[in-house]
Parts: C-alpha cells; sequence; structure tokens
C-alpha cells in the first residue's frame, strides 16, 4: 500500500497536529439565568448544576468565568410575575432586572461582551414571545415593542441585543431604533433559524416561560424544514443583522452547516437546555462518559461550522480544555 491514513492516528501527539477542528474557551458565551433578589442561588432541577442567580450572586459567578477565559455571556432573567401583562410591559423598564444586570456587570466587568435576550415571554401573562389577541400572536405590534426593548438595553451599555422570538420584520426595526438613537456600536444577534423544538423544556422550567396555552409553532420554525432556514438568515443580514443564531444546535447541524456555507457573517449555535439535560441524564445513568459526551457534541457543533457557542457546559469544557492541553 501506498496511502495508510493510520500513520496520521497512531499517537496523542500525531492526532493533536492533524486536528482539523479545535476548540477554544473562546468559542463560547455562557449563558445566565438572573432573577430578583439578594443572595440568592438556587439550583435549576431540570439542568442537574446550573443555576438561577441573584444580580449578587451573578457578579460572583462572573469572577469565576472570568477566570477560566470566559469573555461573553447572554443574560435571561426571571421576571415576577406581579410583573407580567400582555403587553411585555416590564421588559421597557429602564430600572428593570434586565437593565439593571447589564449596567452592573458592564461596570465591574467592562471587558466582558455582555449579549442580552429581547423576548417578550418572560414579561408575558401568556408566555408567547409577543402581543396576543383572540389567542393569537400579534406580529407586527410585538415587532415594534421588541424595538423598544432593544434600545432599553442598549441605553443600559449592552454590547449585543440577541432578538429570540421569531416575529417577521423585528431586526429592521430594531437596527431602525438602534440608528435613529445612534447607538451605532450596538450589534444584533439575531436568532435567524429557531425551530419549534422539544428540547427548549428545561430553559422554560428556569424562567417560568412556558406557554400559558397552545405552542409556539405559529413563529418558531418547523423542525422538517431546512430551505426555510436560509430565506430566515438571508431576510435577517438584508436587515442589519451582525451575527446569525441557529437554535438548537446537535438536531440541526445540517443547518449550521448550510447557513456558514451561504454567509460571511459569523455564525452562532446553541447548545440549548435539552440537549445539555440529555447527556447529565444518561452520564448520571452511566450510560456514557460524560467528559466524552461534552467534547464530542461541542465539538460537532463547530465543525459544522459554528464560530460561537451557547452552552450550559461552559465550566465543563474549560476543564475538559485544560486537562487536555496539560
Amino acid at each position: 500500500m501506498k496511502i495508510r491514513p493510520r500513520i496520521l492516528r497512531k499517537s496523542k501527539g500525531i492526532r493533536s497536529l492533524v486536528q482539523e477542528t479545535k476548540l477554544h474557551i473562546s468559542d463560547f458565551i455562557a449563558p445566565l439565568f438572573i432573577l430578583e433578589g439578594e443572595g440568592i442561588c438556587e439550583e435549576i432541577n431540570s439542568l442537574p448544576n446550573y443555576f438561577r442567580r441573584s444580580l449578587d450572586e451573578t457578579l460572583l459567578d462572573l469572577k469565576e468565568l472570568k477566570k477560566i477565559g470566559i469573555r461573553a455571556v447572554v443574560l435571561f432573567v426571571k421576571c415576577e410575575d406581579h410583573l407580567k401583562d400582555n403587553a411585555g410591559t416590564e421588559a421597557l423598564n429602564d430600572d428593570g432586572l434586565m437593565q439593571r444586570s447589564i449596567r452592573e456587570i458592564k461596570k465591574h466587568f467592562p471587558d466582558l461582551v455582555v449579549f442580552s435576550d429581547v423576548a417578550l415571554d418572560p414579561y408575558s401573562s401568556f408566555g408567547h414571545d409577543g402581543i396576543v389577541e383572540n389567542e393569537k400572536v400579534l406580529n407586527d405590534e410585538s415587532a415594534q415593542i421588541l424595538a423598544e426593548m432593544a434600545l432599553s438595553h442598549a441605553k443600559a451599555g449592552v454590547d449585543f441585543v440577541a432578538p429570540s422570538d421569531m416575529m417577521d420584520g423585528r431586526i429592521s426595526l430594531i437596527r431602525n431604533k438602534l440608528e435613529e438613537h445612534r447607538f451605532t456600536d450596538v450589534g444584533i444577534m439575531s436568532y435567524s433559524a429557531k425551530y419549534a423544538s422539544c428540547f427548549y423544556g428545561p430553559f422554560r422550567d428556569a424562567l417560568d416561560s412556558a406557554p400559558g396555552f397552545g405552542d409556539k409553532k405559529s413563529y418558531q420554525m418547523d423542525p422538517a424544514n431546512r430551505k426555510e432556514a436560509l430565506k430566515e438568515v438571508a431576510l435577517d443580514i438584508n436587515e442589519g443583522a451582525d451575527i446569525i443564531m441557529i437554535k438548537p444546535a446537535m438536531a440541526y447541524l445540517d443547518i449550521i452547516r448550510d447557513v456558514t456555507i451561504e454567509t460571511n457573517l459569523p455564525v452562532s449555535a446553541y447548545q440549548v437546555s435539552g440537549e445539555y439535560a440529555m447527556i447529565k441524564a444518561a452520564a448520571e445513568k452511566e450510560w456514557l462518559n460524560e467528559d466524552d459526551a461534552i467534547l464530542e457534541s461541542l465539538t460537532a457543533i463547530k465543525r459544522a461550522g459554528a464560530s460561537l457557542i451557547i452552552s450550559y457546559f461552559i465550566k465543563d469544557i474549560a476543564r475538559i480544555l485544560n486537562t487536555t492541553k496539560n
């Protein structure tokens, strides 16, 4: 034989030299769940070893995240029930939990890149991503509120707003609103292809944001559709998105790949709560090796083309990569 591919696999050193896809801690964005109060650190039952924290505890956690090399976070807040209504009024409160969190985090960690979730479901009395009328989620009225919400986050000092709602036309409205108010350096990471997935359950537990009726299939994408994702991405790029998000990640590697080929913009992917919970549950049953599953799943997401990854395995992957490096 003249060609022996196994030569390049015969030792750990050689395999490392020729490895095509390499993870680095700077590839990751850490999701943070914040709630009102002080001194609160609650484990999320359906997200083992992941926590909801009050803002003061979040700042302490960020010190640890900074030590392991995390450079970016995405913020999600749990709105108190008495503040929820159909119009998501609290989302526009310049002194609301999200806005205060942005200000405090940027004050204490000015070099940290902060993304903020822009969606109405945490603030909605119906648990939907928009205004509800006769059990129908209104698009244009909701998109207008999302633009105002993004502006409020920009005023607080956020680096990127991250609209995760899937309302038509909201990227254009957000970009125009930011430009109008001279927030020309605030970016938009658009959830361009967000699928109506079964893997979001633990996240909705974390924020108490499950829909109060029906489902989200009238605005989130059909998991069976592939070409539609490219249409959604093209629209968001034309409307002014800076980063494209695919959500979920592991069951949609083909979509990540398609989008990466079609655009020169950075592509991010969200390894969602259900994907995290599955690996944790299987590892607890000793049906697979947890560290190996974490590394393989995240490598697959990056191999598909994602340059940024949101994952609940942040601290795990930092430890694994450090161990591998040493």
